[in-house]
């Protein structure tokens, strides 16, 4: 479980709602009407952008953001360094004793141990990333539109609130109540927009560029394993997609096999 995006949504909320008690009647602050025009309209008008399968679809991709647990890219490495050294040693057949950790990496690596060519299980694996990540990135624009429409919403509901109160100006004691519902829906899309969805998307979007580039790295560790490559020039290779700062402590973290 990712434990900052549960820290950062309901730190954010509750600090608003800690807010709303503490300067007074937090009832004041609920109204049903400014509820449904925020989150209806917003679903709504986000099912004009987008299909249903794919909206409903995002909820699933969503909880990547509360749940999915990272891989490291060092400890990738290594398992792939492993791996090279078992297939330099015995050949491919070798590798079906070891236990592989990732699903990614152990399918390429049964493709390599059925005797697929290299280049057929590159183009199948980089067609598989290449699917993979436009489902995760379609639940990120999904989640962006939710951050758009929200704000949209609340004002027009703000609109029609205003309206509603014009049209009913001869009690001037209701004046400061209406005005003060009216403004509730602005709220509420402010909040849904800033505190739910606009920072769920940007989480979704580094989920996303984070699983690209683990499997591409696997990607380039099967083809050198399939290559015959010396562990410690693969390992070499695939310190590249670690950060500048991070690859002298990759490669002494990472336990090549020795070359044969």
């Amino acid at each position: 479980m990712d434990i900052a995006t549960l820290l950062g949504m309901f730190g954010a909320l509750g600090v608003i709602i800690a807010a709303i008690f503490v300067g007074g009647s937090a009832g004041g602050f609920f109204d049903v009407p400014s509820i449904l025009i925020v989150i209806g309209g917003t679903l709504f008008a986000n099912l004009v952008k987008f299909p249903l399968e794919q909206t409903l679809g995002a909820f699933k991709v969503a909880s990547r953001a509360f749940f999915h647990k990272p891989v490291s890219s060092e400890a990738l490495i290594s398992e792939c360094i492993e791996l090279s050294g078992v297939a330099r040693k015995e050949g491919l057949l070798g590798l079906e004793a070891v236990e592989i950790s990732n699903e990614f990496l152990e399918k390429g690596v049964q493709m390599a141990i059925d005797g697929h060519d290299a280049d057929f299980v590159k183009r199948l694996l980089s067609k598989e990333i290449n699917l993979t990540i436009e489902r995760q990135e379609m639940g990120e624009a999904i989640f962006r539109g939710f951050g758009e429409s929200a704000p949209a919403m609340g004002m027009i509901g703000t609109l029609v609130g205003l309206v509603q109160m014009m049209s009913n100006m001869s009690d001037p004691k209701a004046i400061g109540p209406a005005m003060a519902v009216a403004l509730l829906t602005t709220l509420y899309g402010a909040v849904l927009a800033n505190a739910v969805a606009l920072p769920m998307a940007e989480k979704l979007a580094f989920r996303t560029s984070e699983e690209r580039r683990n499997r591409h790295l696997i990607l380039e560790a099967i083809h050198g394993i399939q290559e015959g490559l010396n562990p410690r020039v693969l390992e070499s290779l695939l310190a590249t997609y670690l950060p500048e700062g991070q690859r002298d402590n990759g490669d002494k973290d990472a336990k090549p096999a020795e070359a044969v």
